[in-house]
């Protein structure tokens, strides 16, 4: 293999460690952060699931549904669906989270949107001077 070669596979390697490292204390910040944000709040109208909306923009994927950050700092797909049937024609309503596990590239831009709507939401009591 040449000299060339060896310099790009070395490039490559370094690039992946940078990655890994930066999902890694992404992550961390995000955690902690999470626990900060104490109560958490209620995610858009839902009535039992506390989250906070980590999507991208841009970045994010159509494989996976809405990707939100919980108390516990973690990233989850949120999952919501109404079903109509049996007898009387109510609407019924479902929501759930699932754990993602993502690659470190995929983490990161909703690990670091999900720490800036903490942040922001922080920042924000701490100017009101409240906790919702």
């Amino acid at each position: 293999m040449s000299e060339k070669g060896t310099d790009a596979l070395t490039r490559r390697a370094k690039a992946d460690v940078l990655i890994q490292r930066t999902a890694s204390q992404l992550r961390e910040m995000l955690h902690e952060a999470a626990r900060e944000l104490d109560p958490f709040p209620l995610f858009m109208g839902s009535f039992s699931i506390r989250a906070i909306e980590a999507e991208p923009g841009g970045a994010s994927k159509g494989d996976r549904g809405c990707v939100v950050a919980c108390p516990d700092g973690k990233l989850y797909e949120y999952i919501y669906t109404v079903t109509v049937g049996g007898p009387f024609p109510e609407p019924s309503r479902k929501e759930e989270t699932k754990e993602l596990k993502l690659p470190p590239q995929d983490y990161i831009p909703y690990a670091y949107n999900a720490l800036c709507e903490i942040t922001r939401l922080l920042l924000e009591r701490q100017e009101s001077g409240s906790s919702p």
